[in-house]
């Protein structure tokens, strides 16, 4: 039930983000999800895409700092309090939640929701727990 996410460390420095981007379309990578923190120095771009551990190697092999880790995918409504009732979830179990970002799926007039909470096993069992619905890897990925 855990997706495993890519964390590429960028320089904030202009066409940085570009050069990961344009070594992943060579690479033929289909990106799934991503999201972008940002400070003054540095960036962290995460993503989602088909087949982590190759893409991480891809990625090192261009000279570009990759760590994997995991999220956990959740389908939710995509209308208002969609997203606070798994939220809510959370929070009545007192888990802490480092970040999240969420895309639009249009095929199943829904949204999914990729969290990160401090404890990710914790989290997958308050989430089936409360009747969320925990998506596998392998549908996010869209193999």
């Amino acid at each position: 039930m855990k997706v495993k996410q890519l964390s590429i460390f960028l320089e904030n420095r202009k066409g940085r983000m570009r050069k990961a981007l344009d070594v992943l379309e060579e690479g033929g990578v289909n990106i799934r999800a991503l999201s972008i923190a940002d400070t003054s120095d540095f960036g962290i771009l995460r993503l989602i895409v088909p087949e982590p551990d190759k893409t991480k190697k891809l990625l090192e092999d261009n000279n570009f700092i990759v760590k994997i880790g995991e999220v956990i995918a959740v389908r939710m409504q995509d209308q208002p309090g969609g997203l606070g009732k798994i939220l809510g979830i959370l929070d009545d179990n007192d888990i802490n939640l480092e970040y999240l970002y969420a895309f639009v799926e249009e095929k199943e007039n829904g949204a999914i929701v990729l969290l990160h909470p401090e404890n990710i096993d914790g989290g997958i069992k308050a989430l089936q727990d409360g009747g969320a619905e925990v998506i596998p890897a392998k549908d996010i990925y869209g193999l």
